[in-house]
């Protein structure tokens, strides 16, 4: 029996692939709604958002049509959720804004949202926080939502800034300190999982070279190949949804026997 009984530490990437089997298409895919549609990129398009009414309420009516709002969470998800319960889990980090690793039961202080998220949204010139649900349902009515917040130094006038979900539109900064937080976990773990993305947008990609100047052990798990595969030490092309729980079942299993 091996003396080393300290729990092994696991940093997880996600992306869109793990999404897919829980109803919500990837974007960069072979069968990506960008791939498909690169036209409807412009719908995270934060300058196209801020200057052109008409492209605001395309992006709020494209966002509130999202299968996003109906999907829960998949049987990959809830492995994570198994591997989290198991002490193994320090860090999960998504590309993804769908909310899922939430509603699966991941802890909070564990994700870091890369991208954002689209539950919540925020005015663009006072920062009054809302609900995005709340937003959707008055959409018909507010097309091209602002804010209704009263400011005191406009004589309780509304601010009328512009409404903008919490997802990290092209052109804008990710979230404060999430690349920071990833990072620092990335590199003192044991072991890096990718799952499900293409590896294609950064920073986020830029965690996979990060591990391995660190030499943490990379598994890449993905249905096409990414730019990093030369760099993983295990790649996984199998369907998310059996290979994923598969694999935190094994390193589950091997974990006890190691204690």
């Amino acid at each position: 029996m091996s003396t080393n009984t300290r729990t092994k530490r696991i940093a997880v990437l996600t992306g869109a692939g793990i999404s897919t089997s829980a109803g919500i298409p990837d974007f960069r895919g072979p069968d990506g709604v960008w791939t498909k549609h690169p036209d409807q990129m412009q719908v995270y398009d934060l300058d196209a958002f801020l200057t052109n009414k008409r492209a605001r309420e395309y992006s709020w009516r494209w966002q509130k049509e999202s299968p996003v709002w109906t999907a829960q969470p998949g049987v990959a998800h809830r492995a994570l959720v198994k591997l989290e319960e198991a002490g193994t889990l320090t860090l999960l980090a998504t590309q993804n804004f769908d909310a899922l690793h939430e509603k699966a039961g991941n802890s909070p202080e564990l994700i870091v949202n890369l991208h954002g998220t689209i539950g919540s949204s925020h005015c663009m010139k006072c920062g009054a926080a809302y609900r995005t649900s709340e937003i959707m349902d008055r959409l018909d009515q507010e097309p091209d939502p602002h804010c209704r917040r009263p400011l005191p130094y406009q004589g309780d006038l509304p601010c009328g800034g512009i409404i903008k979900t919490d997802v990290v539109y092209f052109g804008e900064a990710l979230p404060d300190g999430a690349m920071e937080k990833s990072l620092k976990e990335v590199r003192r773990a044991d072991e890096l999982w990718v799952i499900g993305s293409t590896l294609e947008v950064f920073p986020a990609a830029s965690l996979v070279p990060a591990a391995a100047q660190a030499e943490v052990p990379i598994t890449i798990m993905n249905m096409g190949r990414t730019q990093y595969d030369g760099l993983a030490q295990r790649l996984i092309r199998g369907p998310i949804q059996d290979a994923l729980p598969e694999l935190v079942d094994e390193t589950i299993t091997r974990s006890k026997r190691q204690r």
